[in-house]
């Protein structure tokens, strides 16, 4: 059995004792939750949007690569692995477990808050704090686990 341990989220991931590379999925971003920016992203945003490089703290070369960015029900969920070592180590002891979006506004709607309509995503970042409180890793796992990870 593989040992389990809360991340940040309060959910569940599994723990790697192996090091290397480490897989995730969460949610770069998550509709209609105001930001600490004060902008809101409502649904649709990012329709269209395809595989974008996975930063570090929206700078630098890539850190690993996304396999899956697509919108749900929830907001922009992504799925990928983190192939820099170090900063692997740090996603798998739960120092690093936020995520966050590099984008262009392309349609806004300014009210009280900034509704972004439609962006451009230029990339999704490992942030060690995400503008957005629930932009998180949800699940964590060596990449040549299963998808699923046991209950």
């Amino acid at each position: 059995m593989i040992p389990r341990y809360a991340v940040s989220t309060g959910s569940t991931a599994t723990r790697d004792e192996r090091g290397g590379a480490v897989a995730f999925a969460g949610y770069a971003a998550v509709f209609d939750i105001v930001d600490r920016a004060g902008d809101v992203v409502r649904r649709g945003a990012f329709s269209g949007a395809g595989v974008v490089p996975l930063l570090w703290q929206h700078r630098g070369i890539a850190v690993g690569v996304l396999s899956v960015v697509a919108e749900d029900a929830r907001g922009l969920r992504v799925e990928g692995v983190v192939a820099d070592l170090e900063l692997a180590r740090l996603v798998r002891g739960g120092a690093v477990a936020g995520l966050s979006v590099g984008y262009r506004a392309t349609s806004v709607r300014q009210g009280v808050r900034r509704e972004l309509l439609a962006v451009e995503l230029v990339e999704v970042s490992l942030v060690a704090v995400p503008m957005q409180a629930l932009a998180r890793l949800e699940v964590l796992r060596h990449p040549d686990e299963s998808q699923d990870p046991e209950p």
